[in-house]
């Protein structure tokens, strides 16, 4: 069982934990036993961590986008898309929400992910798109977060990850997302100097908003 290194920041709707530096095999079975266990009066959380290196291939993925793994674990996991990294130094948002009762469709709810990496970007004067065919957050060709979600009875799991400053090389041992040549890049990089505990509570503070206070839909 996973817990929390530091206080719980209750927000309105969601809990934010802060989980540190942890293994991604545990990780992803606490978001199973979390969502196979939850109730209409479970509070949605947002997990904010970081994996030891790890190399993570969704459910559509292509074991011919792993060029090398130089001794890098390889993970079939249950998520969306195709392979990518995870290590040190990229901050993860895992989604543990109920998408039925925030009224939320599914590609409302990754472009309302998207939206909040982008807003965050903003907050440093760093431009950032999202796009359709290959969910994600790009600086011009690059890309700099990834997604993958799951969703299971009307709950999801899973999330995004933001490069802030990490070695980038494990990324050209794949084709990222599937794409072959795909460039990556990372906040430090473009310029940003915040913490990455600054970054992932401003990450945090951009997925309530985007997800909370807009206008509610119909899924």
């Amino acid at each position: 069982m996973l817990h929390a290194t530091s206080a719980v920041i209750e927000q309105p709707c969601f809990l934010v934990k802060k989980l540190g530096l942890v293994d991604y095999c545990t990780t992803w079975q606490a978001m199973k036993d979390f969502t196979a266990t939850r109730t209409k009066q479970t509070h949605d959380e947002i997990w904010l961590l970081q994996h030891t290196p790890v190399f993570t291939q969704g459910i559509a993925g292509k074991p011919e986008h792993i060029l090398n793994a130089h001794n890098i674990s390889v993970i079939k996991t249950d998520r969306g898309g195709q392979i990518t990294y995870h290590g040190p130094g990229q901050i993860i948002a895992y989604l543990l929400l109920d998408i039925h009762r925030l009224k939320i469709g599914v590609r409302e709810l990754i472009r309302s992910i998207e939206n909040a990496v982008i807003g965050l970007l903003a907050e440093y004067n760093v431009s950032a798109t999202g796009c359709i065919e290959a969910p994600g957050v790009y600086v011009g060709k690059a890309k700099i977060a990834s997604m993958g979600l799951k969703i299971k009875k009307n709950f999801c799991y899973h999330g995004i990850a933001l490069n802030v400053d990490m070695d980038l090389e494990p990324f050209t041992y794949i084709n990222p997302c599937g794409y072959p040549g795909l460039r990556v890049t990372q906040t430090k990089d473009l310029g940003i100097t915040d913490t990455l505990d600054s970054i992932a509570l401003k990450l945090a503070q951009q997925m309530q908003e985007k997800l909370l206070h807009r206008n509610i839909k119909s899924s």
